[in-house]
């Protein structure tokens, strides 16, 4: 009879583990503040701009949408290029912290309004900027998150890291170059498996290089594209999937030394 009311009352625990949110008070005043952070910001580059009819400005969920959004754009860049790349980086920066899906087609706007080369140098610093604040983020209050939302995705990553101590920036820069395990995630994991910050920084800023320069290119004769799906064809998956293995090989290498 006790063993059963004991039984009785682990499930109950359990079931009210699954149904609590996972942060807490201070860790969800953490992210409403960032997120504040953001809105000052973007307030801020609105307040500086002439008066006129905004209401083109929204995140692009499609190529049409994106289009809309870079034919309004282009007239603005040239007088407001501040005004413009400030918005641009704040936007990014949030998406890639509270990993807000649609961050492709931000890198296919950049290479619309900015060309090739800004546009890569652009969508690396947001994109790497925006992956260390989620990183940092994620340190803080992300650990009830993460296993809550990916407890087995979260124990691979896990004993990877740790079977790849001695090589570990290798593997890290084969997880940013191959989609083994999608970007954002690695963005929130990584300090929950104890990948060193300078570690996770070096990898995703020259990681993502490769990426970034395919969508970038891309953005520049956005009217020819017809699905995102166009972006990555065989000949520059398997060009990503070249660079991943030579990432990883000094530590495949090291592993095979005697």
């Amino acid at each position: 009879m006790s063993s059963d009311r004991a039984m009785g009352e682990r499930a109950a625990d359990s079931a009210d583990s699954v149904s609590r949110f996972p942060l807490t008070f201070w860790e969800v005043t953490i992210a409403v503040s960032v997120v504040l952070i953001f809105v000052l910001g973007l307030l801020g580059v609105y307040l500086t701009m002439p008066a006129s009819d905004y209401s083109f400005l929204k995140l692009p969920r499609s190529l049409e949408d994106l289009q809309v959004l870079r034919d309004h754009l282009e007239d603005y860049t040239s007088d407001y290029t501040l005004q413009v790349l400030v918005g641009y980086c704040v936007v990014y920066i949030f998406m890639q912290t509270f990993m807000i899906p649609g961050t492709v087609f931000m890198s296919l706007l950049a290479g619309a309004l900015f060309g090739v080369f800004k546009g890569v140098a652009l969508v690396v610093f947001t994109a790497t900027a925006g992956a260390s604040s989620c990183y940092f983020l994620s340190k803080l209050i992300g650990r009830p998150l993460v296993f809550s939302l990916w407890p087995d995705k979260l124990s691979f990553f896990q004993s990877q890291v740790a079977k790849r101590r001695e090589g570990l920036l290798n593997y890290m820069l084969f997880l940013r170059v191959t989609p083994t395990l999608p970007n954002t995630f690695i963005n929130v994991a990584s300090p929950i498996v104890d990948v060193p910050y300078h570690i996770f920084f070096l990898a995703t800023f020259i990681g993502l290089i490769p990426a970034a320069y395919v969508t970038v290119r891309a953005g520049i004769a956005l009217g020819e594209l017809r699905s995102i799906g166009d972006l990555y064809d065989f000949q520059a998956m398997a060009t990503l999937f070249l660079i991943g293995v030579v990432s990883v090989t000094p530590t495949l290498m090291s592993k095979n030394k005697p």
